[in-house]
């Protein structure tokens, strides 16, 4: 631990580090290949992603029936699923604001007509982001406290802290700010393209980033690893991917894409093998990895693997008990049948499509939420 914790502090005035400490890798590549049940699969809910370029649309996952949502438009990142999965904010194209809706479209309410984006900061509180990139935070009383959030890309749920880029000599770092002073709380190291992500816990109490890292003191190839940062902690390293593969890049050039339980006790993320110092070229399959932070394991999902993954690869989203993934992909045997709703159980392994015909909406064929319609 005291080697680790070390090595983490380093990462305030390094660019690219060194890890040495191996992580637990279990591959689990079940041999029963892809399978096609679509209704009544085990999670039920509601997924929502495009079917078409015109619309939102609902896959009923216990009826397999789906259904384009009125007064909507595709959303890529621009929806935001509430912390129990029953609402989304999205924009409504009528009233060119933004709104939020049950998952099934239902019960629509107006939220603001001045965003360029809302999250759900806690419950009953939301984060109001406005095109001059300020922000507001709204209580459930209807009163409003402006935040600065200058050079801020990141708000923390549940708290007032950020994940802040700056600038210094045609370089970029990242670092932790305090939001009501503004003052730097730790720093998080280089922020280099592709290897950047980085994405809160759903309580807030976590962040969990990706940094470069050397593979090699003598390589100019650098790869990337999985680091934790806790509020009045310090960040540690969670994953050690190097040791097994070599160099790996960690999603893609999108940071918000890690993707975090409910229950926020595992990360879903995309692991790409690097074979030359090229984040963007000559590189492998990108393979679905989930980290436990109860144990430290990760585990490799090798029954499917994907060569679109740049810029980005699919967005990974979790059902809402937490025990399977829904994203969008080609059947590695029959790409002539196009893009897949996909699922992937993570305690068996097994991948199985849901539907046929997702659309490639902003480049990418991805889901939007997968949310539930419990009152």
């Amino acid at each position: 631990m005291v080697k680790w914790l070390a090595l983490a502090a380093l990462i305030l005035t390094a660019g690219a580090l060194r890890v040495e400490a191996q992580s637990e890798i279990v591959r689990l590549c079940p041999p029963t290949g892809i399978q096609t049940i679509g209704r009544g699969y085990p999670p039920g809910g509601i997924i929502l992603t495009q079917f078409d370029r015109t619309a939102i649309w609902v896959y009923n996952v216990e009826t397999g029936s789906r259904y384009p949502l009125p007064d909507t438009v595709p959303c890529g990142r621009g929806c935001r699923l509430s912390p129990d999965g029953r609402w989304l904010a999205y924009f409504n194209p009528r009233l060119n604001a933004y709104s939020r809706m049950r998952v099934d479209g239902t019960g629509r309410e107006l939220l603001s007509t001045s965003a360029a984006d809302i999250v759900w900061w806690s419950d009953g509180s939301l984060f109001i982001w406005t095109p001059a990139h300020n922000a507001l935070l709204r209580r459930p009383d209807g009163s409003e406290r402006p935040i600065d959030v200058h050079s801020v890309v990141s708000v923390q749920p549940n708290g007032l802290l950020g994940v802040r880029v700056r600038s210094s000599n045609g370089s970029f770092t990242r670092e932790i700010v305090d939001l009501d002073t503004g003052r730097t709380v730790v720093a998080l190291g280089a922020d280099r393209a592709y290897f950047n992500a980085h994405a809160w816990s759903p309580d807030g109490s976590q962040l969990a980033f990706v940094s470069p890292i050397a593979q090699n003191p003598n390589s100019s190839i650098i790869g990337s690893e999985i680091f934790l940062y806790r509020p009045r902690g310090i960040p540690q390293p969670v994953t050690n991917l190097n040791a097994t593969y070599g160099a790996v890049r960690i999603n893609g050039l999108s940071v918000g894409e890690l993707s975090w339980s409910p229950d926020g006790s595992r990360i879903a993320f995309w692991v790409t093998e690097m074979l030359s110092a090229d984040p963007t070229g000559n590189l492998g399959q990108a393979i679905i990895h989930v980290l436990d932070l109860n144990t430290g394991a990760v585990t490799a999902y090798c029954g499917y693997g994907t060569h679109e993954h740049t810029p980005n690869p699919p967005r990974l989203i979790w059902s809402p008990d937490g025990h399977h993934l829904a994203f969008g992909g080609i059947m590695p045997d029959d790409a002539a049948s196009g893009y897949h709703l996909l699922a992937l159980d993570i305690e068996t392994g097994i991948f199985t499509s849901l539907s046929r015909g997702v659309a490639v909406v902003f480049g990418a064929p991805n889901v939007v939420a997968w949310g539930t319609t419990g009152r």
